[in-house]
């Protein structure tokens, strides 16, 4: 019965982990990612990466634009 509970136990964590999203902060508050802070999330970005996320060219990335760029495979979750 514990090993029951403790295999359970195990598989929901990997679960949970397989799951887990790569975090991206907006540091400066203004409701968008800058390519600095992309790039401290994705340490991999470059400015061709981050001109194809942001979709509508502004300079930044929208929660929309992040969003489809992981759902696309462009990111990582």
């Amino acid at each position: 019965m514990n090993r029951t509970i403790s295999a359970l136990v195990f598989g929901l964590a990997l679960a949970g982990a397989a799951q887990a999203q790569t975090v991206v902060t907006d540091t400066d508050g203004n409701g968008s990612y800058s390519i600095e802070e992309l790039t401290a999330a994705y340490p991999d970005m470059t400015p061709d990466v981050f001109a194809q996320v942001d979709v509508n060219g502004d300079g930044s990335v929208d929660a929309d634009e992040l969003a489809a760029a992981r759902e696309q495979g462009v990111l990582a979750n």
